[in-house]
């Protein structure tokens, strides 16, 4: 037993290492954006030496998409506390419940998303263990369009459609590289970006028989 105390003693130190530098992290990026700041400001401001920074990350686009999967997981702990919410609504309505998450997060993170939109960060893409994140991540809100897709042609909402091209059509649109240039470079609004989704996927499949909720 006297051998497990300092193990889970590192372990609670690491934890608390991580979590101070992705506060950090997120900190600097929002207040600077990712090309600006370097890994010595990202310890100094998480207060931990520069080795400590390196040895849990090689390189920024390494803590970059740690970033990335914590956001990632909160994004579905909230769609999934939506969908509870929303359970007795229509097919569509979810939909719509769950395009407004999708942009809200585009916005908030646009500072970390900014970089990838670009290719800047492609050694961090590079590592098996950050593609299969994004695999997987992309594989999951594929998989929510789907269900919510194939539930609204079903009942009407939706007139009959190539479900697995809209779904991937959909999380295309929503690509970062996307609404990056639709935000930055065409100066539209979060909002302007939802409704023209709307009219494309939603209004714009309507089934002729329904009017939409939307």
């Amino acid at each position: 037993m006297q051998l497990e105390t300092p193990v889970r003693h590192e372990r609670r130190d690491a934890m608390e290492h991580r979590r101070r530098i992705l506060q950090a992290a997120q900190s600097l990026f929002a207040q600077y954006g990712v090309q600006a700041v370097s890994m010595h400001q990202i310890a100094k401001a998480a207060g931990v030496g520069q080795g400590t920074l390196y040895r849990r990350y090689a390189h920024k686009g390494e803590l970059c998409m740690d970033l990335l999967r914590e956001h990632h997981e909160q994004l579905m702990h909230k769609i999934d506390a939506l969908f509870a919410e929303q359970a007795s609504s229509s097919a569509l309505e979810r939909l719509d419940g769950l395009l407004k998450h999708l942009i809200a997060f585009l916005e908030e993170q646009g500072a970390l998303l900014g970089p990838i939109a670009h290719n800047e960060m492609q050694e961090a893409f590079c590592d098996e263990t950050s593609r299969s994140q994004h695999i997987s991540f992309y594989l999951s809100l594929r998989d929510l369009f789907v269900s919510l897709l194939t539930v609204a042609v079903e009942q009407g909402e939706l007139a009959s459609l190539d479900i697995s091209f809209t779904a991937d059509a959909l999380l295309n649109t929503l690509h970062p590289m996307f609404y990056h240039i639709q935000r930055q470079e065409r100066g539209l609004s979060p909002e302007r970006i939802l409704q023209g989704i709307r009219r494309i996927y939603i209004t714009g499949i309507n089934s002729p028989v329904h009017t939409s909720p939307i």
